[in-house]
């Protein structure tokens, strides 16, 4: 392995092509690409054609569970599509926007490292063009109607008696989490216990993120449940009267975002919800604009494949009409020794047994997969502290599970360093493609089945308890009719329980759901696992404490 430059050196020293000659690459006509700058540029999602998307291979890369070590599931999925062009084929890479909440919090930026990145880095990692910014504003621009609505009609009777939509913000900030709004007289609003979640919670982030086009966001805005009416009904933004405006609002963020890598290859970035607390897929939008401009597009959905990946076939593939023909399933040596019950401290240390003991959780991945009718391929994610003999035992445990594993070095070496990933790719989609999707319920199953059916054969849960709140939602939901919804659960990142402590292949606990949620316009519930909040807070020392703004104009710190 050569002798490593820093993300930012290789970024900066990386000369970037006109993001209209990268367009170019790939059939976008060059009237039709809106230039934000020299290297970033929005594309219409009318350039979609639903007949070359049906041509097109999709891949999906997934990981183990996430652990503070990280597994570098976004450098493979850079790396992954830098290999295919290298080998010659058309790839396109298809991937979320960063927040701005894990940029100055606990992760930093999210546009790759190494030889495997996403350029312009440090735009795409803050405010980029806009995207999260109106998507903020259009859920806010909703919380404040619906508050001055209840103000002017507080003495007509119309009001309602739950509220049930929360105002965003697109920064990590727990003192928001729980406020009282509307104090200070009644000229001032009505005073309510309300609060805010992270902009990647919104309802409207899932709403870009999985509408068709223009009118199918104004279908599912429209739709948007804001609170329920003294009657038991709902009460929509529809009602409201404001569908129009939260629209407007969202005008150029519903078109993805043209960048590209450390090679030149195209990348669309389009839409980030977490996929601990959301779906975590990017926008239905971009995948589908990759898939017409390109012979194999490689997305990815956040975290672990128990959250991510679930949520990418139930709710995104089965909304959206897609299928992978390969999901890529990442890990590291320095996952799967936290996995193994290997301190934090001493992961990069040679350590057979707790290496071993790690792939239970590899293993339980693998076979969640299949189960969805997945044909999987193993990426083990090199990293410099890897040793030989490791290398050997991951290689030879796949080997024995009877899936295929392959050496990803595209942090060091770029697309030739994940030309191998991407003939194993080729092959297994040439080969034996997966199956039509097995989704992990039906829709006709209940709310309560839905749930407890993810819960046991995903995440490998004994019992699932409702809690009193959940079990009233519930029922309301389905006095409206929304019992046919897909899930969306939200609990920790960390461990297939919601116990963020319990690393590894832990089976056969409980999992309490303590609240539902109805998210109507982007067509889905969330149920709240766990002690789960929509409002990250920030650690001790968060990232944003080692950025500046340099005196040659540039930012440091973030990647």
């Amino acid at each position: 392995m050569r002798d490593m430059k820093t993300d930012i050196e290789i970024a900066r020293e990386t000369t970037l092509k006109n993001i209209k000659e990268v367009a170019a690459q790939v059939g976008f006509p060059e009237d039709e690409v809106f230039n934000y700058g020299k290297y970033i540029a929005k594309v219409p999602y009318k350039l979609i054609d639903d007949h070359k998307v049906a041509q097109s291979h999709l891949i999906l890369v997934t990981a183990i569970t996430a652990t503070k070590a990280g597994v570098g599931k976004t450098t493979v999925s850079i790396g992954l599509g830098m290999g295919l062009n290298h080998i010659g084929k058309k790839a396109i890479i298809a991937l979320r926007e960063p927040s701005l909440g894990p940029c100055f919090g606990m992760k930093g930026g999210a546009t790759g490292g190494g030889y495997a990145q996403v350029l312009p880095s440090e735009d795409i990692n803050l405010h980029f063009t806009g995207d999260f910014h109106a998507i903020t504003s259009a859920n806010n621009l909703i919380a404040a109607l619906l508050d001055n609505y209840l103000y002017h009609n507080r003495s007509q009777q119309v009001g309602l008696k739950k509220v049930m939509w929360r105002r965003v913000l697109d920064m990590n900030d727990r003192s928001l989490r729980n406020i009282v709004s509307g104090l200070g007289g009644s000229a001032n609003g009505i005073p309510t216990e309300t609060g805010f979640d992270i902009t990647p919670a919104s309802e409207i982030m899932a709403i870009l993120c999985l509408a068709r086009n223009v009118d199918d966001l104004y279908a599912r805005i429209g739709r948007i449940v804001l609170g329920v009416r003294y009657d038991d009904t709902p009460f929509t933004v529809n009602d409201l009267g404001v569908t129009g405006a939260v629209v407007a609002l969202l005008k150029d963020a519903i078109n993805p975002n043209l960048v590209q890598t450390t090679e030149h290859n195209p990348v669309i970035i389009h839409g980030g919800p977490f996929a601990n607390i959301a779906h975590g897929c990017n926008s239905v939008i971009a995948t589908k604009m990759a898939m017409s401009h390109a012979e194999y597009t490689v997305t990815e959905a956040g975290f672990g494949a128990d959250l991510g990946a679930e949520k990418f076939l139930d709710i995104k593939c089965r909304q959206a009409g897609l299928k992978p023909d390969l999901t890529v399933l990442v890990a590291s040596t320095l996952a799967l020794k936290m996995h193994g019950g290997v301190p934090e401290s001493e992961i990069k240390l040679p350590n057979a047994e707790g290496l071993k003991q790690g792939f239970a959780n590899l293993d339980r991945h693998v076979a969640n997969l299949k189960k969805f009718g997945q044909t999987v391929l193993v990426c083990f994610n090199r990293f410099a502290s890897d040793t030989d003999d490791e290398i050997a035992m991951v290689m030879a445990h796949c080997d024995e599970l009877g899936v295929r594993c392959v050496i990803n070095n595209a942090y060091a070496e770029g697309g030739a360093g994940a030309a191998d990933l991407a003939r194993a790719a080729v092959e297994l989609i040439e080969t034996q493609p997966s199956q039509p999707i097995n989704y992990a319920y039906d829709l006709e199953d209940s709310l309560k089945e839905k749930i407890t059916k993810v819960a046991k054969n995903i995440y490998g849960a004994g019992n699932v308890v409702f809690g009193p709140r959940a079990q009233k939602e519930i029922a309301l939901l389905e006095k409206w009719g929304m019992g046919n919804l897909p899930v969306c659960i939200a609990k920790t990142q960390f461990s297939f329980s919601a116990d963020a402590k319990r690393y590894g292949s832990v089976e056969g606990f409980e999992i309490n759901i303590k609240d539902i949620e109805l998210n109507a316009g982007s067509g889905f519930v969330v149920a709240l696992a766990g002690d789960i909040m929509r409002m990250p807070g920030l650690s001790k020392t968060p990232q944003a404490s080692h950025i500046r703004l340099a005196e040659d104009g540039n930012v440091e710190g973030i990647v």
